[in-house]
């Protein structure tokens, strides 16, 4: 068995893609951009290469001429580096559940021929960490037919599943530079109303579930009077730090992975990437596991925070598309909305502003023509807009048109109470 790294150029490192291949690329604060610029620069002798990923950091230069000739991206969630792309005829995306996307390659429905990972160095065992992306970072490394990895010092090595021995790994180029910055955007006042609203539902002793953003934040930030709470979520970012520091963040009442923050990839400030680095505290598992609704159910009052672009006056929530255009992807909001609402004592919960930035009503008569359905209209319980809160379980689709109007912006109420009685008369 190989006991060392098996150190190479960038160049000679991406010489094992060949024309044809299907290429992986790991995500997130964890994206390779060393070996992915590297291999760019080889368009004029490669042909149809695909870019599997989801969410990646930096500059997509495969997505731009003249390498998109060469180069073509497969997308399982959308980012802006290749939205572009996406929406025109040289990109692809696929919507799936994140908690499935492991099935692609595991069952070789897309298989992978290479992996392009970013790795710490080696402990005295010959283990790297996949660091704070493992999500379906760990399946692609376990299926693809060769790994590089682009191995860097300031990776933080993190506890869990997410580890490689060097045995594994067929070429890997030497990196020192920092891993991708998150940056924490300042909740504006109408998201600090939105975060109030939402963190009067969180219960002591929830487990909670939430992205990263103004609102989560918000929420977070109001919750310095709580108890016990717990984390198991998709992903981990800076506001629960504070939470953690007072010691309200103890995980003891979760029944999986007791007293332990479980999460499958981490963004945030280099802050976040300190604690988390050789903290047996931050479990990192594999999305199939994170996201697995089965799993979810299991820990108590698990409250679930998501979002939404638009919401129909039946409960219909699109978080992926505004009408015909790819904006994000579908993610895990469904696996954590239905984990939440089967957990006991769970609260599943979609937060938004009530109107866009240009003023346009999120609550809408119904979704855009081309719009995805993210999360159906019987998976939807609360809302919460800066009006306030709606519980839409077990109402008919009257009671719910009722419900999601009073919390509506006043400026398009009456609009949304004409087109409503015109839908249903």
């Amino acid at each position: 068995m190989r006991d060392s790294l098996n150190i190479v150029s960038p160049e000679e490192a991406v010489s094992h893609v060949k024309s044809g291949d299907r290429v992986f690329l790991h995500g997130a604060a964890m994206t390779p951009n060393v070996l992915i610029d590297t291999l760019t620069q080889r368009y004029r002798e490669l042909q149809d290469v695909e870019f599997i990923h989801i969410h990646t950091e930096g500059a997509a230069p495969y997505t731009q001429p003249p390498y998109n000739e060469s180069f073509r991206t497969n997308s399982c969630f959308v980012a802006g580096n290749v939205r572009q792309a996406v929406n025109s005829s040289i990109g692809a995306y696929i919507p799936i559940f994140l908690s499935e996307i492991h099935l692609l390659f595991r069952r070789n429905i897309l298989p992978l021929d290479v992996a392009f990972v970013q790795v710490s160095p080696p402990d005295e065992h010959g283990y790297c960490s996949l660091g704070v992306s493992v999500d379906i970072a760990l399946p692609a490394v376990q299926t693809a037919k060769k790994v590089i990895a682009q191995v860097n010092p300031r990776v933080p090595r993190t506890h869990g599943d997410g580890i490689i021995h060097v045995s594994q790994i067929h070429a890997a180029i030497e990196v020192d530079q920092p891993i991708h910055i998150h940056d924490i955007p300042t909740p504006s006042p109408i998201e600090q109303k939105v975060g109030e609203y939402v963190a009067g539902l969180v219960e002591d002793g929830a487990t909670l579930q939430m992205g990263i953003g103004g609102i989560p934040n918000v929420v977070l930030s109001k919750l310095m009077n709580h108890k016990r709470l717990g984390i198991h979520t998709e992903l981990f970012s800076d506001g629960v730090l504070p939470l953690i520091e007072k010691g309200i963040i103890t995980g003891e009442e979760k029944k999986i992975k007791t007293g332990k923050i479980v999460t499958c990839f981490a963004a945030g400030s280099q802050k976040l990437y300190d604690y988390i680095d050789d903290n047996p505290v931050v479990h990192f598992k594999e999305a199939a596991y994170t996201n697995d609704s089965a799993i979810i159910r299991q820990n108590p009052k698990v409250t679930a925070i998501n979002s939404a672009i638009e919401i129909d006056l039946t409960g219909q929530i699109c978080a992926d598309t505004i009408g015909k255009y790819h904006f994000s992807g579908v993610g895990g909001q469904m696996d954590f909305i239905r984990g939440a609402s089967l957990s006991e004592g769970g609260k599943a919960i979609f937060a938004m502003p009530s109107v866009t930035n240009k003023g346009i009503s999120k609550i809408v008569p119904s979704l855009k023509v081309g719009a995805g359905v993210t999360t159906t209209r019987a998976h939807v319980h609360y809302v919460a807009t800066e009006y306030g809160v709606v519980n839409l379980f077990g109402k008919n689709l009257k009671e719910r048109a009722k419900a999601l109007i009073s919390i509506a912006h006043p400026d398009h109420r009456e609009e949304l109470e004409k087109a409503f009685f015109e839908m249903a008369y």
